[in-house]
């Protein structure tokens, strides 16, 4: 039998105890926690949607913003799933480990559900159920991006050449001097044009008078 002397004693560490918590189950996108995925989205389902075409003159995300080096889409526009960033960002981290300090900046995040229907089912009854985490990424944007602190470009070049890799679509390897593009298209600088000389007057003083 218990005394009263060994329940006394048993009490601080009862009171110390964890107290278990139970993670509700059926979290919209659990299946996939791993991942990186949104916190929070407007809609459970989106459509399908296509790749945006830049075709507004607008150069937004295709020059460095935050690293030294990057990798910028060169061929078409494509679709990233969040399993194959997150295996080329894990591939540029295990390249530049021998850097100390040094850091890979993802320029993109998936955010748009993805739903799969099974094979073999009939059409109707709805939407498929969410399958994994997208986004739909134009030409001429930058992927990743490598800096933080000084580092050699030869390591940077052959980390994000593996990184590319293992994505789909092509990639060139751009710096900080590298030209922001519309699409296929390279924006070259706009020469500045001097203003033209004064006409010089070849009149006497005697003639001006």
């Amino acid at each position: 039998m218990l005394s009263l002397s060994s329940l006394f004693s048993a009490l601080p560490r009862l009171r110390h105890a964890p107290i278990p918590v139970t993670v509700p189950s059926g979290t919209f996108g659990a299946r996939f926690r791993t991942q990186i995925a949104p916190r929070k989205v407007k809609y459970a389902k989106r459509q399908k949607g296509r790749i945006p075409i830049p075709t507004g003159g607008s150069t937004r995300g295709t020059t460095l913003a935050y690293g030294e080096y990057g990798i910028r889409i060169k061929g078409q526009g494509v679709r990233f799933t969040a399993k194959q960033l997150m295996t080329a960002e894990e591939v540029i981290k295990r390249a530049i480990k021998v850097v100390k300090g040094a850091k890979v900046y993802m320029r993109v995040f998936p955010d748009i559900p993805v739903c799969i229907k099974g094979n073999e089912t009939r059409m109707g009854k709805g939407k498929g159920t969410f399958e994994f985490w997208a986004t739909r990424v134009p030409t001429g944007r930058v992927i990743f991006e490598v800096g933080g602190v000084p580092i050699r470009e030869e390591i940077a070049r052959e980390a994000l050449r593996l990184a590319a890799a293992k994505l789909p679509t092509t990639y060139e390897f751009v710096t900080r001097k590298s030209l922001p593009r519309l699409g296929n298209m390279v924006i070259q600088p706009t020469p500045l044009i001097p203003d033209p000389p004064s006409p010089v007057s070849t009149e006497t003083p005697a003639e001006m008078s």
